[in-house]
């Protein structure tokens, strides 16, 4: 059974005022019956007598000092402990307000947008020194071609690029059953079953194809990159490259981006056939299309451009999605809940990013007649 904390009120006699003695464990959970009744207590007291306080905590010493202040009383019998915790909170005493003033809807709401405004320019600003960074430590590397990190960027393709096969092919795989079903179930009110290969290979090698892959790559080596990067600026491994005269931008930066460069056309390729192969599983259980004459069929129906229009748009999507991963891993400051923050920014940002491209690039090639 709990034991709560409990006061008793002594009369002082001769004008002395009232003692109240406090009993108990004075814990913040064996206060929850006192508290209230100490708010209520309408009497004239001038003394706490804390000598039959078995313990306190610092939930208790602020009920104390609460009670004294509100009543101008002072503290007798306390023990070293109570001391030192009643010490300690006394120093913290601020008259603040709890809640802040809050200023008006016509006020909160411009500021709030400018805020968001200049964040995002601020942003941006840094984003773009970023990317000088990263094209200035290109251009050494040009001229001393010594710098180039090799090992580093041969590695990142493997994490990158051959790591990631698997979950890419399921992944490639199921979209194009249900692109493939869904399409057939929608084309056949129509009688246009035999319309589920266009629909299919168009669909996947101009966009499923390269932005699944894209997102893919933004959840799984943008999140990585910008943990890593930013777990060793935690450490401060970076600064200590800096100070050894290793630039980060060179050995951490340009073979991440570049590995995402180059594997992201390959890796949208892989996922486009990967997918049509899985429409192709579909149409010949569902459609009764053999297997070969679908593939066949896909090269009769889908214009070359289709497949240029993905690779085009692969290599873009991995500097984005790499960029933002490397930019917030720099970005890392203070503790391990930053470098989640930032990892978290990385995915979001990188997909946001990727999926605005894309609708950029829909227009651009229809304009120039790749439709």
């Amino acid at each position: 059974m709990r034991d709560w904390a409990s006061y008793e009120l002594q009369d002082g006699g001769n004008g002395g005022g009232n003692t109240l003695v406090l009993k108990g464990p004075m814990l913040v959970s064996t206060i929850g019956v006192l508290d209230p009744q100490l708010r209520q207590l309408d009497a004239d007291v001038s003394r706490i007598d804390l000598s039959s306080v078995r313990e306190i905590d610092t939930v208790g010493a602020w009920l104390v000092l609460r009670f004294c202040r509100r009543n101008d009383c002072a503290v007798e019998g306390a023990s070293d402990e109570a001391k030192v915790l009643l010490e300690a909170i006394g120093e913290t005493a601020t008259d603040v307000d709890v809640k802040p003033p809050r200023d008006n809807l016509l006020v909160r709401v411009p500021e709030g947008v400018g805020e968001t405004v200049m964040g995002f320019a601020k942003g941006a600003k840094q984003m773009v020194s970023f990317l000088g960074a990263l094209l200035f430590a290109i251009g050494r590397m040009i001229r001393r071609p010594k710098r180039f990190p090799g090992k580093a960027l041969v590695r990142q393709l493997e994490l990158v690029g051959v790591s990631s096969l698997g979950i890419i092919g399921l992944m490639s795989f199921l979209i194009g059953i249900v692109v493939a079903q869904q399409g057939a179930a929608q084309l056949r009110q129509f009688g246009a079953e035999i319309y589920t290969i266009n629909l299919t290979g168009r669909l996947v090698l101009r966009e499923l194809g390269v932005l699944m892959t894209a997102i893919m790559v933004a959840g799984r080596s943008g999140s990585a990159f910008a943990a890593q990067i930013g777990t060793m600026q935690l450490t401060e491994e970076v600064d200590a490259m800096r100070t050894i005269g290793v630039s980060p931008t060179e050995k951490l930066i340009f073979p991440r981006v570049m590995a995402a460069v180059i594997m992201m056309p390959l890796l949208g390729f892989f996922s486009s056939v990967v997918a049509i192969v899985g429409g192709a599983f579909v149409a010949d259980l569902t459609l009764g299309i053999p297997f070969l004459n679908f593939l066949q069929r896909i090269q009769e129906v889908v214009p070359p451009y289709d497949l240029w229009v993905g690779l085009i748009k692969a290599p873009v999507f991995g500097l984005i999605v790499a960029m933002t991963g490397c930019y917030q891993g720099m970005q890392v400051k203070g503790n391990a809940e930053d470098v989640g923050l930032r990892t978290t920014k990385a995915v979001v940002f990188g997909i946001f990013m990727v999926i605005v491209l894309d609708a950029f690039f829909a227009v651009f090639f229809t304009e120039i007649g790749w439709a």
